[in-house]
């Protein structure tokens, strides 16, 4: 059979709904990075950025940004660390990062999503295992598809599932004489729970492994001064590999790992994402160093979040509705209906209501659940949060009387 034939659009999870392109899929929403932004022609408050701090349209932000290009363009420094890409502002980022997340050592990666496939790689042989969540973010997935060894996975955050993939996994490893990589998240960025860090570190005295945390959406958001998960937990020291992108908080490209210097000057010599790819251009290493400082030094952003993350959420709640186990500022809300129902509410919720957040629904979430999920950040308003209230609320009534069932087939 011919190999394009068998490569059809139409029979993949997402391309089935290909005719939703530039609408649900591949949506383009227009205009400087803000709460309200235009979408199909219309203003709309925008819940579906990962720009938690404000930081995307921060004054300095993009002060820093456009010196940086005009200073260095965008192609510097040409190359991969390793060979030619090596500049003493990669060093200084990697050194402030290290210090603010309490670490020996940092490694600078280029993108968030291939460093923590390739740190998988790098970190695991044939003979090692790995245990990992069920909910895992698709890049850890993937990570763990390269290992050629055994891997394990747990209910998510179900400790005494995962105790038992742990026992299973260290009977193996001392067959082998491997060992053991445990990996979760610090959020999940979908349902915005935290990863139980508490109780997973307790288990280091039972069993012998080493704990990988992705913290992409913790970094920045969770803790006394934002420096993650692990801080909020007050056991950063307990977590072995530390790794946030700084697609989020930092609203920008790139992302780094942390841990002892030993293990990372192994990752440097050896993580192939980095070693054959072109280090992080200069304009974003330098932007980083602007908004890690605003990260650490204005502590009304990450107020201002939380103020927002509280108003919001609790304003759901109060009318009802269902934000699951959330933690986080990341705001899940949980609805019941049909995808036709879901497509029809959505659309509503945009074009009569004003409001653009991302809408989830099977296969991840079980059918007949609609997710409606947002992320509020810093720069929303008051306004912004109390207009989606009264949408959601809007919609909603809309939904449980029926409004966006499909209409009856006349006979």
């Amino acid at each position: 059979m011919d190999l394009f034939d068998k490569r059809q659009l139409k029979n993949t999870p997402l391309g089935q709904h290909q005719q939703f392109e530039n609408y649900y899929i591949f949506p383009k929403l227009e205009g400087r990075i803000a709460p309200r932004m235009q979408f199909n022609g219309k203003e709309v408050v925008v819940w579906s950025i990962n720009n938690y701090l404000g930081l995307a349209d921060h004054p300095e932000v993009r002060q820093a940004d456009s010196a940086g290009t005009e200073k260095w363009g965008l192609a510097y420094p040409m190359g991969s660390r390793l060979l030619t890409g090596h500049t003493e502002k990669h060093e200084e980022l990697e050194q402030k990062l290290s210090a603010f997340v309490h670490k020996e050592a940092t490694y600078l990666l280029n993108y968030g999503y291939q460093g923590v496939v390739s740190l998988i790689d790098s970190m695991v042989d044939r003979n090692d295992v790995i245990v990992y969540d069920s909910e895992s973010h698709a890049c850890i997935v993937d990570g763990v598809r390269l290992h050629m060894g055994k891997r394990f996975v747990y209910t998510h955050n179900d400790i005494e599932n995962l105790e038992k993939q742990l026992i299973r996994a260290e009977q193996i490893a001392e067959q082998n004489k491997g060992g053991i990589l445990l990996i979760t998240e610090g959020v999940f960025g979908m349902s915005g729970d935290l990863g139980k860090l508490d109780e997973i570190v307790k288990l280091k005295t039972k069993y012998n492994f080493r704990l990988f945390i992705d913290d992409a959406h913790g970094f920045g958001t969770m803790g006394k001064t934002g420096a993650g998960t692990g801080e909020h937990f007050g056991l950063q020291d307990e977590v072995d590999l530390y790794l946030s992108t700084f697609a989020k908080s930092m609203a920008g490209i790139g992302a780094f790992v942390s841990g002892k210097k030993s293990i990372i000057d192994y990752l440097r010599y050896t993580m192939r994402s980095q070693i054959f790819a072109k280090a992080l251009p200069m304009p974003m290493v330098e932007g980083a160093l602007v908004r890690l400082e605003l990260l650490q030094n204005e502590s009304s952003l990450r107020t201002n979040l939380w103020n927002n993350v509280n108003r919001l959420q609790s304003g759901l709640r109060e009318k009802g509705f269902d934000l699951g186990n959330t933690q986080s500022p990341v705001t899940p809300v949980y609805l019941h209906g049909e995808l036709e129902e879901a497509l029809r509410m959505n659309h509503d919720l945009r074009e009569n209501y004003g409001i653009f957040c991302s809408l989830v629904v099977y296969p991840v979430v079980p059918k007949g659940v609609i997710m409606l999920r947002m992320i509020p950040s810093a720069a929303h308003s008051n306004e912004d949060i109390d207009q989606t209230i009264e949408a959601f609320t809007a919609i909603h009534t809309k939904l449980k009387a029926g409004a966006y069932k499909p209409a009856a087939t006349a006979e």
